[in-house]
Order: C-alpha cells, then sequence, then structure tokens
C-alpha cells in the first residue's frame, strides 16, 4: 500500500539491498550477546527498514508490525514528522547531550508535555527527566514518595510489571525474575483485580453469581489491611499502580477499581503514582489511560512513546511533592535532544490528530474481530483490552476449569501461534501467566485494512497452531 504514514497506511518502502546475510547476523548475534536476550530469540528476524507498520527484515520479507518496539513507536516506524524534526535538529548543530541544562529543544518539548498532562496534576506541577528508561522513572516516583513521606514501605500489585532495576523490579509481579536474586525494598502485594484470572476465585465476568466481584473484594482487602494494626503494613510512602498491565497479560483496572483506589490513598494521605510508561500517549484510547476512570495520580510515570521512538523517561508530580535537594535523582543521558524533537513531534501529532480517539475506534474493531476469533475457537479463553493495547489468552480447552471458568493457560500453543504469526509476516508478541497472552500493540497510525489483516493472520496461524499440536499428541506428522 502506498498512502501516507500518516493517515493510518504504511507507505510503501525500498527493496533491501542483496547485501545482508540474516542468518549470519542472528548467528553472530547468538554468539556474542548475552543469554539474557528476549525478543531476538523467540522473533528471528533482521530488521533493515521499517516505515508505518510494515518492517522490511534482510531476507526481503515484509511484517506487519504488532509490537511497535514494547509499544513505544506511537507514530509507526519513520513517521514524516519525527524524522523531520530529527534532521532539522542535525541540520542546526543543535548539542546531542547536554546533562540536564536548559536547551530550546528541551523547552520546546516541556511545553508541549505541559500541554497534554491531565489537568489536575496542576498548573505548577513539576517535571523531573530520568535515565533513559522506564524502569529509572519508577526508581524516581519511588524514591520521590520516599523522600516527600518519610516512609519506606511500597505498595504494588499482582500482576504489574514496573522494570528489571532494583527498585522497579521490587515492585513488580514476575516472581521468576525475582527469585535469584536478594530483597531490595519493603513492597507490600495487594490483589490486582483479574477478569479471568480473579485472585479471589469470583471474577467479574458477565453472567456470574450475585455478590461482590473481584474488584470489589480487592478494594475491601485493601481498605481493610491498611486500616489493620495487627496487618504488618508500616505506613506506605507510595502505591504504584499500571492503568492496563501490559506485560502481566493487558488486564485493564476497572475504572470504578481505580476511583476507589483513587480515594483509599487520598484519604490516608498515600502518594498514588501511576505507570503509564505503556499506556501513555493515546494508547488505550484516551490520551493517559487514567482518564477513562477520571482520576489524577499525584506522580505520573511517563517513558516509551514520550521520546517519539527515541530513550527517553520523564516523571510529573503535584508541587507539593518537590522536597528533593539538587542531585537527590540524577543520571548523564536524561538530556536526550533529538529524543526531545521526536516526543515533541509524537505529542503534537497525537494530540492535533486525535490519534487517542483513533485509537478507541480501531481498537472497538480489533476487539470485536478477537471476540469474533475467539467465538469459535475455545483455545481462546478470554480477550480483553483498551484501544490499541490488547490481548487473547490462549487456553487448553480440554483441561478442567477453575472455580471461574477459566481453563489451564496453554505456552505452548500461545508459542506456537506466535510463530506461525510470524510465518505469516505478523509481529507479535506475548506476555501474561506462564507466557501465553497474545499482546497486540499496534502504532496508533495503523490502517483499517492492516486490521483486518491482523485478525485473518491471527484466526490462520491459531488455526494452524491448533493442528500442529493435535497432530502432535496424535503422533501424526503435521500438514
Amino acid at each position: 500500500m502506498t498512502i501516507s504514514a500518516r493517515n493510518g497506511i504504511s507507505a510503501s518502502i525500498d527493496p533491501v539491498p542483496p547485501a545482508w546475510d540474516p542468518a549470519a547476523i542472528l548467528a553472530r548475534q547468538r554468539e556474542r550477546e548475552s543469554s539474557a536476550r528476549t525478543y531476538a530469540r523467540t522473533l528471528p528476524i533482521v530488521p533493515v527498514r521499517a516505515n508505518g507498520a510494515t518492517v522490511v527484515g534482510a531476507d526481503g520479507r515484509s511484517y506487519l508490525d504488532c509490537l511497535s518496539g514494547a509499544g513505544t513507536l506511537a507514530l509507526g516506524h519513520n513517521h514524516p514528522d519525527v524524522v523531520q524534526a530529527i534532521t532539522a535538529a542535525l541540520s542546526r548543530g543543535a548539542p546531542l547531550h547536554t546533562l540536564d541544562l536548559a536547551t530550546p529543544e528541551k523547552d520546546a518539548f516541556t511545553e508541549e508535555l505541559r500541554a497534554c498532562l491531565p489537568p489536575g496534576l496542576g498548573s505548577d506541577v513539576k517535571l523531573h527527566f530520568c535515565g533513559p528508561s522506564g524502569a529509572d522513572a519508577v526508581e524516581a516516583a519511588i524514591k520521590l514518595a520516599q523522600t516527600a513521606t518519610g516512609n519506606q514501605t511500597m505498595l504494588a500489585f499482582t500482576g504489574g510489571y514496573h522494570g528489571m532495576t532494583a527498585g522497579a523490579l521490587a515492585v513488580t509481579g514476575n516472581v521468576a525474575v525475582k527469585n535469584p536474586l536478594p530483597a531490595t525494598a519493603s513492597v507490600v502485594r495487594l490483589p490486582f483485580p483479574h477478569p479471568y484470572r480473579c485472585p479471589f476465585g469470583v471474577g467479574s465476568t458477565p453472567g456470574r453469581a450475585a455478590g461482590p466481584d473481584g474488584a470489589e473484594l480487592s478494594i475491601r482487602y485493601i481498605e481493610r489491611l491498611l486500616d489493620d494494626p495487627l496487618g504488618g503494613v508500616t505506613d506506605p510512602a507510595g502505591l504504584i499502580v499500571e492503568v492496563v498491565q501490559g506485560e502481566g497479560g493487558v488486564v485493564a483496572a476497572p475504572d470504578g477499581w481505580l476511583r476507589a483506589l483513587r480515594e483509599i490513598t487520598r484519604r490516608r494521605g498515600i502518594p498514588l503514582i501511576l505507570d503509564e510508561v505503556q499506556t501513555g500517549v493515546g494508547r488505550t484510547g484516551r490520551f493517559w489511560a487514567a482518564q477513562h476512570s477520571g482520576i489524577t495520580p499525584d506522580i505520573l510515570v511517563m517513558s516509551k512513546a514520550i521520546g517519539g521512538g527515541l530513550p527517553m523517561a520523564v516523571i510529573a508530580y503535584r508541587a507539593e511533592l518537590d522536597v528533593w535537594t539538587p542531585g537527590a535523582h540524577t543520571g548523564t543521558f536524561r538530556g536526550n535532544q533529538l529524543a526531545m524533537v521526536a516526543g515533541r513531534a509524537t505529542l503534537r501529532r497525537v494530540r492535533q490528530d486525535g490519534l487517542d480517539e483513533r485509537a478507541a475506534r480501531l481498537g472497538s474493531r480489533l476487539l470485536a474481530g478477537l471476540e469474533d476469533l475467539a467465538r469459535d475457537r475455545p483455545q481462546v479463553g478470554n480477550v480483553r483490552g483498551r484501544g490499541l493495547m490488547l490481548g487473547a489468552e490462549l487456553v487448553d480447552p480440554t483441561m478442567e476449569a477453575d472455580a471461574v471458568g477459566a481453563h489451564p493457560a496453554d505456552p505452548r500453543l500461545a508459542a506456537l501461534v506466535r510463530a506461525e504469526c510470524l510465518r505469516r509476516g505478523l509481529i507479535i508478541e506475548l506476555g501474561g501467566r506462564h507466557g501465553a497472552v497474545i499482546r497486540l500493540l499496534p502504532p496508533l497510525i495503523i490502517g483499517e485494512e492492516e486490521i483486518e489483516r491482523v485478525l485473518a493472520i491471527l484466526a490462520d496461524a491459531t488455526d494452524a497452531a491448533v493442528r500442529r499440536l493435535t497432530a502432535d499428541a496424535a503422533g501424526r506428522p503435521t500438514t
């Protein structure tokens, strides 16, 4: 397709020169890089060209990108606004590295970001530019809350993901990556409401028996725990939560639950930290995912799309929390000027073109398509998400379901679906418990025809993966 990437369809891409040998490049990567590499293991391609929602590999094949740098590329690959902004900065000789010095580029980005922030943060909202990763922004938010309150204990949730550095990992729920390491912080884990794998075993699906659902029970539990003098929770420094858990399996927090959580923290003077690293900048159908519920955090954590595809992380917070002394949280690479200009271009385009509303509309179509896909395939246990942040949990329907009707996760099937999608030219990733959730994070500029293509490939890939598992179980060769 040869329509401008700005209006939602990927532009055409020049053919790939025959100079690259993808097999050799992948072999050298396996030899030279650490065993901690992830995406390179499950997506064995060598991207060399990209535009909009399309990536071309060194093998000459084109792929529809529904990973988008884990949600970083809100405008897709090489959007003309972003390319122009970067090129202009380089052409005028703008400094590329300035620590936290003021520059015209930083001033312009700051002005644009402030115009996009939730108004409830206040006109005197403060910004802090962190190291270039979302994990460092989480570290900054935790340290700020601890400094402002004088307390140490953090409240965090089951299923949460906040990064891989020490403090961020402490509030992350993934047990596998935490087990080999020493505990680094005082963290109290709270139950996150999950419609399919409810921590209380009741769920919140339509047609369930009367009585409180998982979200209501979660709020009751949190209130009573915090007010219980024998509950073991020392005075909290802050509570951190994702509005939609991404790596945790695309689990959206119910709006009413978030409002109740905001009230709990407000009454008890606990700073509320919203981790919008993956949900921010239009991803869920609103500019910030918290806007669905109408709540405003005390500290907002931002990264990924905020830098327009380049590394940047920022926190925004209420002015009364600004009790840091100079150098209380610092880092060499917190003044990436190219990320400033790319980020400003991205924020402006999302805001001016209403790409958040577009994500809501196209996301509804994609979600409806996933529901249609699930209707005839019992291996798709649950579909969920918001905007263009969607997931489908794959299960083994031959195994007994639990009390709320959820079958056991099927990570082997999920891995096969991912591989079959890649064979058909679609890049997706997995997440959630046991890695059994197909995650869809296409760029916000993805076109309607591309949405239909995603659904068609997913359906075909799922059927192929099921046939393969069935053949393997029966000891037959796969066709």
